[in-house]
């Protein structure tokens, strides 16, 4: 593990024989794990207090991270507002025997500080000094208004009984094992149980095991605790060629308690492979309710809003 001036930090390790997902490579979700684990490590050596996740932009999954891979996951401080904390994150591996690492996915991941009455706190303002700097400080400054306008259209979104498409809720306890150093459940893991989820609706849609090739818009809303009952609903919105739309919306509550609040919630495109890992067609759901009507178009236009984003040329998978 390095750091260079409190700006940014490499963490470096084998992917083990425990990471192999459902395809034969690392799941998303553990990906997503890493992501948070040294954006997190990032966060709380720029500000020096406890940090919590807010919010994971959009990330690529471009190539699998295979078992026995050497991994790096650089975060970088890009950005800060009074107490938020812009990270990008790169996620790179290769073979442990040597030679260049290949960039497997990067996202932008906020953290918010906050002090030991779990109110947010300021930090030291971020300055850039140098031209990549600051151009990755205006990328991250222009993707605000972008994040704003996704927020606002998922928050307009309601889901309910008339919805018509593939639907999975997974509901267990949150474990002690899944604690961070704060007490609260890692915003990794929350990112684990969304890629589970989706993959148990996307693979019951095509009928064939899938993989997690996006994943956008990432909001937490509150702190999930130990010992909480948890709920994953992911819910098909919208198919393309090969790409599988998948809702997912995490909420949790008190196990002695019958209220369960929005904890987090996110869009995550998943697709089908074959046996040698190539994407193939997934049949075409079509909308019968007006729910479905609604919410297919909302998917379509989450595709529109992030095609504004700077530097966001969005692949064939999302768009077909």
């Amino acid at each position: 593990m390095t750091g260079t001036a409190a700006k940014s930090i490499t963490l470096r390790f084998l992917a083990a024989p425990t990471d192999l997902g459902h395809s034969g490579s690392v799941d998303a979700g553990t990906v997503l794990e890493w992501v948070d684990k040294a954006a997190y490590a990032a966060a709380v050596g720029w500000s020096k207090s406890y940090c919590v996740t807010a919010y994971v932009g959009n990330i690529h999954f471009a190539d699998p991270v295979r078992v026995g891979d050497m991994v790096e996951v650089q975060a970088t401080i890009v950005h800060t507002g009074r107490s938020s904390i812009h990270i990008q994150t790169v996620v790179s591996s290769g073979d442990v025997k040597g030679g260049d690492a290949t960039m497997r996915s990067q996202c932008l991941v906020i953290f918010v500080a906050v002090g030991p009455n779990g109110k947010p706190v300021p930090v030291l303002p971020f300055e850039p000094s140098t031209k990549e700097e600051i151009h990755s400080r205006d990328n991250a400054v222009a993707r605000i208004a972008v994040r704003e306008e996704i927020v606002a259209a998922m928050n307009k979104q309601e889901y309910t009984e008339e919805g018509t498409a593939e639907r999975v809720t997974l509901r267990f306890l949150a474990a002690p094992t899944d604690v961070n150093w704060g007490g609260k459940v890692h915003g990794g893991t929350v990112m684990a149980w969304i890629d589970e989820a989706a993959y148990v609706c996307a693979s019951r849609y095509a009928g064939r095991h899938t993989v997690a090739v996006f994943s956008g818009g990432v909001r937490f809303y509150r702190p999930l605790l130990i010992g909480d009952v948890v709920e994953v609903e992911a819910r098909l919105v919208y198919t393309g060629k090969k790409g599988m739309h998948i809702a997912v919306h995490v909420r949790s509550g008190e196990a002695t308690g019958t209220e369960m609040r929005l904890t987090t919630y996110c869009l995550t495109v998943m697709v089908a492979r074959d046996d040698s890992g190539t994407s193939v067609p997934i049949p075409a759901w079509r909308p019968r309710s007006e729910e479905d009507e609604r919410l297919a178009a909302h998917a379509r236009e989450l595709l529109e809003i992030r095609g504004h984003a700077p530097g966001n040329r969005l692949p064939n998978h999302l768009l077909s």
